[in-house]
């Protein structure tokens, strides 16, 4: 694929998830998480968007949300369980997606606050509509996605890159 080539990467926090004693890595979805998720996920076919990759936090509430949003796609992307996603930093998510390699045009990502939203924000520097406005207004809940798109290389992917062009949480 050539630099021109669109790309969109698309940011998905986990659903809703219980609060534990217990390590937080190993949390699992609430009742609302559980119903929030293949919405979040009929959500992303009606999109449009075919992903090619996903990168699922090993978390156990990203996990099971993407067990759920996936189920709801007529074809699985390839899954890679990638534990540097777990309280993973702005500048490490970038790092992260650098590595992405080229065939991949549209990739997603499973993770948390408050790096999704730091990266979704990062890296949009236009937006279509009010959905920048929406997403600065209303934070990024549990279940929500936004989708950036940008020409060039998962290299070269950097601050204000992209264009967010779709902004979604369950409350919509």
């Amino acid at each position: 694929m050539s630099v021109d080539t669109p790309r969109r990467i698309v940011l998905l926090r986990h659903a809703k998830a219980e609060w534990s004693q217990d390590s937080d890595h190993e949390r699992p979805l609430t009742e609302r998480g559980r119903m929030d998720a293949p919405v979040a996920g009929r959500k992303l076919v009606d999109s449009g968007i075919v992903l090619d990759l996903a990168l699922c936090s090993t978390a156990a509430r990203t996990r099971e949300t993407w067990k759920l949003a996936v189920h709801e796609m007529p074809e699985r992307p390839r899954t890679v369980y990638e534990e540097r996603l777990y309280e993973a930093s702005l500048g490490e998510l970038i790092a992260l997606v650098n590595e992405t390699p080229d065939e991949v045009r549209n990739l997603l990502v499973i993770a948390h606050n408050p790096g999704v939203h730091a990266l979704a924000d990062a890296l949009s520097g236009a937006a279509e509509g009010d959905a920048l406005a929406r997403m600065t207004r209303g934070g990024f809940p549990t279940a929500a996605f936004a989708v950036v798109e940008f020409s060039g290389t998962w290299k070269g992917v950097e601050h204000g890159i992209g264009k967010l062009t779709e902004y979604w949480t369950p409350n919509d």
